[in-house]
């Protein structure tokens, strides 16, 4: 092991072990949540695990979207249910308490005889809100709640925004070469219309991971006129966001790759013509005589789309900012130079990482 890697593990094996025995459980039952992203939506993305004389006997996370919860993929990976009578259930959110697509996992809690859950957060969900922890109690179980709290919050971030704000999860994404261009003039480009890349082959890819991970992905008129995106996620796998296109006058070609029917989009415009529309395309009309960015947060919200990667223009992704509609911003920085043209947009906010990922830096900003 070379001396850097050993300063690394040294590193995170002293963060580990500043943490209580509850926490390092919960830390797990983040970890393993993470593998329910991108296709748990609209439910959160839940890890749980069962612990028995401090050894893990059981875990699970959300199945995709219809499918069971973290509790339940957890008390059904236990081998011998006997122990569950002794045990501790970890999990990151409240159990749920109400008949939805799968029965209460509270329920469930109760009928296999845990006497005590700890959790990471309460559930801003209506149908939940504190009513999970009251059917725990009242059947007599041990609740503990706030166990990494911040981690949790961290972890449940789309979820939480979408209950408690009634708006998406919003993260900016963009490209900006060395001297500070999102794109080049238009004579620098070929007549057919694509994409101009800024970054390198590892940071596309990226991209295509992060559009896998949200249900929704936005871009303006001019950004599909420029570049004719497709926006999907050819480069990775996984389930394909939904496409929410601004084209105030559907200006936009209807043989560009956004009609093309291979996922669900939605067009904002405010065009009520019924007889422009392209079939198997959403259409909403939005009033452009007031702010653009509230009216598609709340039919984002109504469309039950829980986070949204907002990947251009520059007038969009500006209009997000000015609202103060964002949540993250991701910015590539590249080694390319335009001298001239689209400037890239301004924001300010809090480094919250920042990664080299071949020759693109790659920084993320928290508001």
């Amino acid at each position: 092991m070379s001396n850097n890697n050993l300063d690394y593990y040294n590193t995170e094996l002293a963060k580990l072990n500043s943490f209580s025995t509850d926490e390092k459980f919960m830390l797990r039952c983040i970890q393993i949540a993470k593998n329910g992203l991108g296709s748990t939506a609209p439910n959160p993305m839940v890890g749980a695990v069962i612990v028995y004389k401090d050894q893990i006997i059981g875990e699970g996370y959300t199945s995709a979207y219809g499918g069971a919860h973290a509790e339940v993929n957890a008390i059904n990976s236990v081998k011998d249910i006997s122990l569950l009578k002794s045990a501790t259930l970890y999990v990151t959110l409240e159990p749920c308490s109400h008949f939805g697509k799968t029965p209460p996992c509270a329920d469930l809690i109760v009928k296999m005889g845990i006497p005590k859950v700890v959790i990471g957060l309460k559930d801003p969900h209506e149908k939940v809100a504190g009513n999970g922890l009251k059917k725990l109690e009242q059947a007599g179980c041990k609740v503990q709640i706030g166990i990494l709290k911040k981690e949790c919050e961290e972890h449940h971030r789309r979820f939480l925004t979408y209950y408690t704000k009634k708006r998406p999860f919003i993260i900016l994404k963009w490209a900006e070469t060395a001297d500070g261009f999102i794109a080049p003039e238009p004579t620098f480009r070929d007549e057919k219309k694509k994409p101009y890349w800024i970054t390198n082959t590892r940071s596309r890819q990226l991209v295509h991971k992060w559009r896998s991970e949200e249900p929704g992905i936005l871009v303006g008129t001019n950004t599909v006129l420029a570049d004719n995106p497709q926006l999907n996620i050819r480069d990775w796998t996984g389930k394909a966001p939904t496409r929410i296109i601004i084209n105030r006058t559907l200006k936009i070609p209807t043989n560009f790759h956004v009609f093309d029917g291979t996922q669900r989009t939605i067009i904002c415009t405010e065009v009520e013509d019924v007889s422009q529309y392209v079939d198997k395309i959403t259409y909403k009309v939005l009033n452009f005589e007031t702010s653009i960015p509230q009216q598609i947060c709340s039919l984002l919200y109504e469309e039950q789309i829980q986070s949204v990667i907002i990947e251009g223009g520059c007038n969009t992704i500006e209009s997000f900012i000015k609202s103060n509609l964002w949540d993250e911003a991701r910015i590539f920085k590249g080694t390319t130079t335009f001298k001239k043209g689209i400037k890239a947009p301004k924001i300010n906010g809090t480094i919250k990482e920042q990664i080299q990922i071949s020759t693109d830096q790659l920084t993320i900003l928290k508001p």
